[in-house]
């Protein structure tokens, strides 16, 4: 095995075909991931991806490192188990939109509120794509598929104010195709004690191509995006800069120089909660996308109070056999 030290993105690769179809967003997503993982100085046996089902969830195949592709839904309840007991790992959840949000949504809020030391990557391509283009929690109303033919009547999911309002620690969204963000925000996500929660953007080129052609598209790029950074002002747009501003307790577009200055614009701060709950809301065709880190705090993790409360636990009671606790509480003898 290499050393940590020279680890390359080759050393994350295994020896598995990638079977997605041609073009998909998910190739993009592993390659930025192979990136990362031998630049954080850790290990290769401390990694572990985690996944359920859907076309996301071979993901934990093509990742040279320890992995469970597990059932629907479940995957971070698998992971919180994993992470509970071996704290010391890094440990990865990679999931699908509707392997996130529809069978799994339970187990995803809970793993978001306890801030189990998990980073969870949801694919987000409006569709499911594994079982052959059915609609999906995030699909658009009106949105025409094998499962909705008469148009989609489910207002969608927001991914990012679910993992707000579910108390999570880092909640961030990217692009599949945009690298460079891809791999900074990652980077983030890696370095945060707790939940990080991450919406990619990605695209099914089969089921439900040019789901976000409005901001993959190069002529609309820089219109359609902000990226946000932490101490500064929320603007954006290519020659004709524009900027967001709060005004009667909501978000509005302005154009710089008319009227306006960066003075007048939102100063980023990714620890108010009520500022990354407006972000979240700011969806097209009204406003521009939101990119980037809307929400990183520190809480107590999980896993290190679980441990915390065994210890305390064992140094007032002591050891304890497992006899004792099968005959603790309420037993009964059968003659």
């Amino acid at each position: 095995m290499a050393d940590q030290a020279t680890l390359t993105r080759k050393d994350f690769q295994s020896d598995q075909d990638v079977r997605w179809c041609p073009g998909c967003g998910d190739y993009a997503i592993l390659k930025a991931v192979q990136e990362v993982f031998p630049s954080l100085g850790i290990p290769r046996e401390k990694f572990v991806v985690v996944s359920g089902i859907g076309c996301s969830s071979r993901f934990p195949y093509y990742m040279n490192s320890y992995g469970f592709h597990t059932i629907h839904g479940r995957a971070p309840a698998v992971a919180t188990g994993l992470k509970t007991t071996r704290s010391d790992l890094e440990v990865w959840v990679v999931t699908g939109d509707g392997d996130a949000l529809s069978i799994g949504g339970n187990h995803l809020i809970h793993a978001l509120r306890r801030n189990v030391g998990l980073k969870v990557l949801l694919f987000n391509n409006r569709i499911y794509g594994l079982t052959k283009g059915q609609y999906s929690p995030t699909s658009e109303v009106g949105k025409r598929t094998s499962s909705s033919p008469y148009g989609s009547l489910d207002a969608p999911f927001n991914p990012l104010s679910l993992a707000l309002g579910a108390g999570a620690t880092f909640v961030a969204r990217t692009v599949d195709i945009y690298q460079k963000h891809l791999i900074e925000v990652l980077h983030r996500a890696a370095q945060h004690r707790g939940t990080a929660f991450i919406e990619i953007y990605q695209n099914c080129n089969i089921f439900n191509d040019g789901a976000f052609s409005y901001m993959t598209d190069k002529s609309q790029r820089q219109e359609q995006g902000i990226y946000l950074q932490h101490g500064q002002p929320v603007i954006f747009g290519g020659e004709e800069k524009r900027g967001i501003r709060m005004k009667d307790m909501r978000c509005e577009v302005v154009t710089l120089g008319d009227g306006f200055s960066e003075e007048d614009c939102l100063v980023w701060d990714e620890t108010n909660p009520a500022m990354a709950m407006l972000m979240a809301q700011m969806l097209p065709p009204d406003y521009p996308t939101p990119l980037g880190v809307l929400r990183a705090v520190d809480r107590p993790v999980f896993e290190e109070q679980v441990v915390a409360q065994i210890q305390a636990e064992i140094k007032s009671k002591g050891d304890g056999t497992l006899e004792e606790l099968l005959h603790a509480g309420d037993v009964w003898t059968v003659d």
